[in-house]
């Protein structure tokens, strides 16, 4: 491959290590985070479970919250049973299904605080698991707060990515590119952008993983206000200089990709990552336009073409 005879480059492994990867494994996953399996940890641990809540997607953090709030109320619901339902004053059930739901909705009401004063409990045993509750509530929805809380206020950045890179034309040669936008309406000033090639390559008669940072058109712009198209030019000090499709496809290669931005709204630096594997390089092909102009001139930009591709002039 052409590049390997430039050893003077210079090779940063990204913390990732050498070892080579299998047909069709990603170093990075697509949504930016490292495809490492870790064992030998703790299954609980307060540190990982609080970065767990905070950094899962809506959906699985509601259905965990909705899940604990009905074993809570069962838990309890069948310690009032257990204990006597007749020791809840007001209880109008016959059967042993209604018991155990005069006991359920008797301990969402004592969980909540809310007490709508249909059902009391009666008897030491009684009153002092309700007060239990009750405490537990209070903790809970404080927790609750407290996490909910820390989701909104997490600084992230939402950059949308080109489902691929092309091989296009460029200023008399060809450039490796892909391209980005803000996902928000806010303000992101001050980003930079890395882009670094990985492949497997036989060295010493050992396979090994090696990493080249990629020289780029610009690194580094003031403010997204629009998409930005991040060009690699492929001239002869590019790594990927004379490499055929056939070779990355060979060399399991992968782009990655990793921003950092100044978001004007936290007031704080985030960081957005993303990877694009060798099925991902579209050759001789470039972008399509995604700006227009309104009847009062004003810029459009449409993101649902932000993937969109035509072939090269």
């Amino acid at each position: 491959m052409a590049f390997i005879k430039r050893k003077n480059q210079h090779e940063d492994d990204l913390g990732f290590g050498n070892r080579p990867m299998g047909k069709d494994q990603r170093m990075m996953n697509a949504d930016g985070t490292s495809n490492v399996k870790r064992t030998g940890l703790p299954i609980f641990s307060s540190d990982d479970t609080y970065n767990w809540l905070i950094s899962m997607s809506w959906r699985k953090f509601m259905f965990i919250i909705l899940v604990a709030y009905l074993i809570i109320n069962i838990l309890f619901a069948l310690i009032y049973v257990s204990i006597g339902i007749e020791n809840l004053n007001g209880a109008p059930g016959i059967t042993a299904r209604d018991h155990f739901f005069d006991a359920f909705f008797f301990s969402a009401q004592t969980i909540s605080t809310v007490g709508y004063g249909h059902i009391s409990p009666t008897g030491f045993i009684t009153s002092c698991v309700a007060a239990f509750e009750s405490m537990l509530g209070l903790l809970a929805f404080a927790l609750a707060t407290g996490l909910l809380y820390g989701r909104f206020s997490r600084p992230n950045a939402k950059i949308l990515y080109s489902k691929q890179m092309v091989v296009a034309p460029y200023k008399g040669i060809t450039g490796l590119m892909f391209r980005l936008a803000n996902g928000r309406n806010n303000q992101l000033i001050e980003i930079e952008v890395q882009m670094v090639f990985t492949i497997n390559e036989v060295v010493e008669g050992k396979k090994t993983r090696r990493f080249f940072p990629l020289a780029l058109e610009r690194s580094k712009i003031g403010l997204l206000s629009l998409s930005w198209t991040v060009v690699h030019p492929i001239d002869e000090n590019s790594p990927l200089f004379g490499m055929t499709n056939e070779e990355m496809i060979d060399g399991e290669t992968e782009v990655l990709i990793l921003i950092q931005a100044f978001d004007d709204t936290f007031s704080q630096t985030v960081h957005s990552r993303a990877s694009y594997l060798d099925d991902h390089i579209i050759y001789n092909s470039r972008f399509a336009s995604i700006l227009s102009q309104d009847e009062n001139g004003v810029t459009i930009l449409d993101l649902a073409k932000l993937s969109s591709i035509e072939p090269a002039a």
